[in-house]
């Protein structure tokens, strides 16, 4: 087994890199801790103890109790003395839910302070009120040309997302873009952006409190961009703007109005390129959502 001292720095970030991936971002202690030793250690001990405490105690000549001789003590505490030197187990620490209220508030004081996306990018980059990004590769953040009229928003980051830093990187990022091409858009003439900046540990879903937090921030980046459409994708980014508990093929192909700050756009909700990959079926869907979306930018 190899000892973590025996590894270099880029090889420790990939081991835990790894683990981000399995899933794994919390740790139930500082040190480790070898149970296995601490029973055997312990074992021998027990019987003494009980075959001492149980034996009769025997008299002297006079009547008097016979002392008994302290080495049998002397014995066991040699015995039990590996235990006494090993650490207390550090007590375990609760997974508690991010964001509170106070990172909440520092989140939006974050957001409204930057007066341009570079501002908010290093604002962003530097926020560490959400627990999602202790485990998080990379802060992914919108991209894409400012001057576009068009920012498509997706729920989170996936691994492909968190390895490359971009939004919509890997299979479905090449999906969306023979998406918009097939309307006449290319990815770097839009903004391309996600609800939730980090990669939530497993590609599980974030947590009502981690979407609260990340709101002021991408709510910040579409008020800073300006742009005239969104095109929303995916269930968990149509509930985030449309509220609600609706699925996506409720909430699909009907236009609503999504407030960003001082801004109040048209957006269009339609499934995510993932769910196109696992459900080819439903590509007839999207596509008319993307004829919709394109006859909406006619009009404009």
């Amino acid at each position: 087994m190899i000892a973590a001292h025996d590894l270099s720095p880029a090889e420790l970030a990939a081991l835990l890199h790894f683990h981000a991936d399995a899933g794994v971002d919390w740790l139930l202690e500082e040190q480790p801790v070898d149970r296995f030793a601490e029973f055997a250690a312990a074992r021998p001990a027990r019987p003494a103890a009980r075959q001492e405490s149980s034996a009769p105690a025997r008299q002297t000549e006079g009547g008097a109790p016979e002392r008994r001789s302290d080495a049998p003590q002397r014995q066991t505490a040699s015995r039990t003395a590996p235990t006494r030197g090993a650490p207390p187990a550090p007590a375990i620490q609760q997974n508690v839910a991010m964001p509170d209220e106070q990172a909440v508030a520092a989140a939006r004081f974050a957001a409204e302070s930057a007066r341009s996306l570079s501002e908010l990018k290093t604002a962003l980059e530097g926020f560490s009120g959400c627990n999602l990004k202790n485990s998080a590769r990379n802060t992914v953040f919108t991209e894409g040309d400012p001057a576009s009229a068009v920012m498509v928003i997706g729920p989170m980051p996936d691994a492909d997302d968190d390895r490359e830093g971009m939004p919509f990187a890997g299979k479905s990022g090449l999906l969306l873009d023979r998406m918009l091409a097939a309307i006449g858009l290319e990815r770097s003439g839009i903004m391309l952006g996600n609800v939730v900046p980090w990669r939530p540990p497993g590609n599980r879903p974030p947590t009502q409190a981690e979407m609260d937090i990340c709101r002021p921030f991408i709510e910040r980046q579409i008020a800073l961009a300006e742009p005239k459409h969104l095109l929303l994708l995916g269930n968990l980014t149509a509930r985030f703007f449309f509220g609600g508990t609706g699925t996506i093929h409720t909430l699909r192909g009907q236009w609503r109005d999504v407030a960003a700050g001082h801004l109040v756009l048209p957006a269009l909700a339609s499934l995510h390129p993932q769910e196109l990959l696992n459900a080819p079926a439903s590509k007839s869907l999207a596509w008319q959502d993307l004829l919709a979306f394109r006859a909406k930018m006619s009009e404009g």
